[in-house]
């Protein structure tokens, strides 16, 4: 076999039979790469890796550092080179790493004799190196930083050189970007860890109060230690809440009937429990005194059979946090020297019930990092349609004029469109450009979801919720909080979800599923819809106030047949991406078959686009890009007749309906399938059903 490279006439060359070795090294290279998971492993091995595949006299890895906006050098071989003087370089400052950073060209720089040249490739050339190339390394899920390597031979490298060492760049990104995340998730697991460390060493020290960290079972251990001071039929807890300006109570213990559970608020002024939170004193109230309260203040305070009520101050490390209240069928119950020992008890129960609330805090803490870092495991594993919005023509522009309007702010964004238009990039973009770009995205789509499923992914649920619920699981909208929410198909949100979503809108509040506790959360929404809400909101299948709440800042994704000057570029992109992935030479795109592009009316939008030209790309042999016979055979797209002045030209629902019938007739009446109506106009099958029932095509009428 012969050798991959040469250095012939000073050019670095590539003979067709060291292409493929190349390729095959460059498999092999990839798969060992991705062997090592964090950031230090990979570091060790990543120049031994590509030695196998790249010529190079030296090696070096800048990453970009988000929190200070610094190019920063992580790898340079051989590592007996002398370190440069500086090894952080602010973006501003330029140099080769910034710019090729930014640009997100590959670049090729001779480091000629006598020639002044910046810090960086002063210091490349006095290593006796002639020829230095730089390439960023980046991924679907954003920039990361540059790769760098050269000879001291006086060599080049031409445009196939170069455009094999941007595949090997693309390997080496993704190996670094899956190195990162698998150190950002360590990282996650490190914290969580000191947190529950923490706390374990507080539930060491403390006795077997303590020890109870759930709020309704350390109610009945609070029962067991009274007990043994005075004798009560009734034992509850209210905390002080803020945002209520009154003291909640979720459970309640009765000596007889258990553990019940309630969200129940009692106000400070007109309560037993808060005039003794307001005093800092605890007090005792006969059957009389606790009928003169407010009815809301004496809810769940035991039943008619108690006859005297004591209520104590909470007090631990934050202050006066809340009561305790004991209850006693025993109208001579709570003797002063009985109030003094439960006072001096009350201070245990305080800590008791401070690290229930803190160990409670925390685990919602861990189960949303945990969820949060699933669902972005999620995000790196989905290939994305697109790696950037393309196209320059005027209804694009438009579009992104809007989106560089709004994404700044914190405003509901509805986003209106045909499927397969891009509604999910655009939502993207927004986030990019907002102040909330670097917490989550989330995407949800409640497409074809029953209504109990959708309510749980959407807003979690208890344990024992339903059947299935062993434990308790947050929801897509708290894995959101502090970020985006991206509501995809938000026309097919059942009825009995809409109130719950419109309070989310409105109040930033929700209950999960089989909980009666609030929860508050701090989340941008941007929906999506391809259907007509104005039309359900009028047939009142969609509600009319959250129509309005997710109406605030609507933007009109044009279809594809309103963006041909978009066509050529959005075709070449595709030609691009799918021969690389197949590892193909680029096909060029002669001008008739861009007209045929051009002249179809894609009633599937961009996704139709992409699947033409990635089935054209799988058949073309040749040097240029070949549509197969029954897509050039395909009619141009449909003209507007000039029409007398009485006649109506077609409405956009009519040309629907016809669109739909004929594409129907075409597949034999057959929906779904390869072969279907649904493929052929390069739409999901539940969408186009559900477009066929909003336009009432039923058989035999096609």
């Amino acid at each position: 076999m012969m050798e991959a490279h040469s250095f012939a006439d000073g050019v670095y060359r590539l003979n067709p039979v060291g292409v493929v070795a190349r390729y095959e090294a460059l498999l092999r290279v990839s798969k060992a790469l991705a062997l090592h998971k964090s950031l230090a492993d990979l570091i060790h091995a990543l120049a031994a890796h590509l030695h196998s595949v790249v010529p190079f006299d030296y090696l070096a890895v800048v990453l970009h550092d988000p929190a200070t906006d610094e190019m920063q050098l992580y790898v340079l071989e051989p590592a007996d080179l002398p370190l440069p003087g500086v090894l952080r370089m602010p973006v501003a400052a330029g140099g080769p790493a910034a710019i090729v950073w930014q640009t997100q060209r590959a670049t090729v720089i001779p480091l000629e004799r006598d020639v002044p040249l910046v810090p960086a490739l002063e210091y490349i050339r006095a290593l006796g190196r002639t020829v230095t190339s730089w390439l960023p390394l980046t991924t679907a899920h954003g920039r990361l930083g540059v790769l760098s390597f050269g000879a001291s031979d006086a060599i080049d490298y031409p445009p196939d050189a170069m455009a094999f060492m941007e595949q090997v760049a693309s390997h080496v990104a993704v190996a670094l970007d899956n190195a990162l995340n698998f150190d950002q998730a360590r990282r996650f697991e490190r914290e969580l860890r000191g947190e529950r460390d923490r706390l374990d060493l507080l539930l060491q020290v403390n006795n077997l109060l303590v020890s109870e960290l759930d709020h309704a079972t350390l109610l009945r251990a609070v029962s067991d230690v009274l007990n043994r001071v005075v004798r009560h039929d009734y034992v509850s807890v209210a905390i002080y809440d803020e945002a209520q300006r009154g003291l909640r109570l979720r459970h309640t213990y009765d000596v007889k009937r258990g553990i019940s559970s309630h969200d129940l608020v009692w106000p400070v002024d007109r309560s037993p429990a808060g005039v003794t939170f307001h005093r800092r004193l605890p007090s005792v109230f006969d059957r009389a005194e606790i009928e003169a309260f407010d009815p809301a203040g004496r809810q769940a305070l035991g039943s008619d059979e108690m006859q005297r009520l004591c209520c104590l101050p909470l007090v631990s490390r934050h202050g006066v946090i809340g009561t305790l209240n004991v209850a006693s069928s025993d109208r001579g119950a709570f003797a002063k020297d009985a109030i003094d020992l439960m006072l001096q008890m009350s201070v245990q129960i305080g800590i008791a019930v401070d690290n229930a609330i803190a160990y409670q805090a925390i685990e919602e803490r861990r189960d949303h990092l945990l969820e949060e870092n699933q669902y972005l495991e999620r995000e790196i594993e989905l290939e994305h349609k697109f790696d950037e919005i393309i196209g320059g023509g005027t209804a694009l522009k438009r579009v992104l004029q809007e989106v560089e309007t709004v994404a700044p702010t914190d405003a509901t964004v509805l986003l209106l469109g045909e499927t397969g238009t891009g509604k999910e990039l655009i939502a993207r973009a927004i986030h990019r450009l907002s102040p909330r770009h670097r917490r989550v995205f989330v995407r949800f789509s409640g497409a074809a979801l029953p209504t109990s499923l959708f309510e749980s992914e959407l807003f979690g649920y208890e344990k024992g919720a339903f059947t299935s619920a062993t434990t308790s699981r947050i929801g897509r909208l708290e894995v959101a909080d502090g970020g985006t929410l991206f509501l995809d198909e938000v026309g097919d949100i059942p009825g009995e979800i809409q109130p719950k979503l419109l309070r989310v809108l409105q109040e930033r509040e929700f209950e999960r599923l089989g909980s009666t506790r609030t929860r508050r959360v701090d989340v941008r929404v941007i929906a999506a819809t391809n259907r007509d809400l104005d039309a359900m909101v009028e047939e009142e299948s969609f509600r009319r106030d959250l129509f309005y709440r997710l109406n605030v800042f609507p933007i009109r994704i044009p279809p594809l047949s309103a963006r041909a000057d978009d066509i050529p570029a959005l075709a070449r992109h595709f030609v691009a991406r799918h021969a690389r992935r197949m590892r193909r030479s680029e096909p060029s795109i002669p001008p008739p078959v861009l007209q045929a592009l051009r002249d179809w009316h894609w009633p599937g939008n961009i996704r139709e686009l992409e699947n033409v030209i990635e089935r054209a790309v799988i058949l073309s042999r040749g040097p240029t890009l070949q549509l197969p016979d029954d897509l050039l055979q395909r009619r141009p797209r449909p003209q507007l007749m000039a029409l007398p002045p009485a006649a109506r030209p077609p409405t956009l629902e009519e040309i629907e309906r016809e669109s739909i019938i004929r594409a129907l007739r075409e597949s034999g009446g057959v929906v779904g399938g390869p072969a279907g109506a649904a493929a052929r106009l390069g739409l999901k099958r539940t969408t186009l059903q559900s477009m066929m029932g909003k336009l009432g095509i039923r058989r035999p009428g096609y």
